[in-house]
């Protein structure tokens, strides 16, 4: 199982690559530091494409939602479920980002144990 993780903080992505392996050892955890860096290498043919996708929402530059639409463009990602974890706990937000594709939207896990149960659910439930 591979997952890709696009968050620009580098903290977030150490810690959600260690909660990850603490799930599951075999999980494969990509990570890129923003949409810009997730696009180039989810086009990429030559790449595997993840199993799930976690996408930070608030990031420079391309943000996550611009992001999910780029992704949903493509015929090869429009069926990996991406989901949108950030700090914002906007009902509509969330609506919103659901209805341009995204699987599931989670308030941004700030502990260790926040992440690992957050995989946990994630790899658990049935997209």
């Amino acid at each position: 199982m591979t997952i890709l993780l696009v968050d620009d903080d580098e903290d977030d992505r150490k810690l959600f690559v260690e909660a990850t392996k603490e799930v599951d050892n075999s999980i494969n955890c990509l990570s890129a530091s923003d949409g810009t860096e997730a696009l180039d290498f989810l086009r990429d043919e030559r790449n595997t494409v993840p199993d799930y996708i976690f996408l930070d929402l608030r990031m420079p530059g391309l943000t996550g939602e611009e992001c999910l639409i780029e992704m949903k463009k493509e015929s090869r990602l429009a069926t990996v479920p991406v989901i949108v974890y950030t700090t914002s706990r906007d009902v509509r937000e969330s609506a919103r980002l659901k209805q341009l594709g995204a699987a599931h939207f989670m308030s941004k896990p700030i502990s260790p144990d926040d992440v690992y149960y957050m995989v946990s659910f994630v790899l658990n439930e049935r997209w």
